[in-house]
């Protein structure tokens, strides 16, 4: 029996959730989000709590079902608050700028790098190296982050490239001179 998935969902002031059929839609002051639940979950709302129950016992029910009560949870807290992400560039004339909507990331290659932002995403860039990704859609954030990551990861020699804020890149020993010749 899932831990997660028992525990309801507790519906937070500012925070509307309505369930018709399979779809639960969750709106609030930054949004909406719909998400469409699997045949084996059944969805209700009770008391001011969101409940997900599992109307099945096999083994992929089971982990669906602590699945989609997390989404549903981080639905409701993005709708509320939103999440953010931190990206942050190293290197020497590795920068980053606003054009419009989009980022234009300049990390060593011959031309500049555009990145458009996706619906439900906003681009911050409080300096030339400090990127900050904004949505309302937990999963969305995440992804567009690690895209933009994706673009120049942090090598361990040097630690160029971009990571996100706090990250710990390991560092390699560089190569041994020639000893004794």
């Amino acid at each position: 029996m899932s831990r997660i998935g028992r525990e309801p969902i507790k519906i937070l002031d500012g925070v509307k959730v309505s369930v018709v059929e399979r779809q639960v839609t969750v709106s609030g002051l930054k949004g909406t989000l719909n998400i469409v639940v699997p045949k084996e979950l059944e969805v209700t709302i009770s008391d001011n709590e969101v409940i997900v129950k599992n109307n099945e016992t096999t083994r992929e029910s089971r982990a669906l079902w602590g699945t989609y009560r997390s989404l549903i949870c981080n639905m409701i807290e993005g709708v509320l608050k939103g999440y953010k992400k931190s990206l942050e560039l190293v290197g020497v004339g590795y920068r980053v700028s606003k054009v419009g909507n989009d980022l234009s990331i300049l990390v060593g290659f011959s031309h500049p790098i555009v990145v458009k932002a996706e619906a439900g995403i906003t681009f911050d860039v409080p300096s030339d190296t400090k990127i900050i990704v904004n949505g309302v859609d937990k999963c969305l954030v995440g992804q567009v982050a690690a895209n933009i990551r994706k673009i120049r990861k942090p090598e361990p020699y040097k630690g160029k490239g971009i990571r996100y804020e706090g990250e710990v890149v390991k560092r390699k020993a560089g190569k041994a001179g020639k000893v004794g010749a």
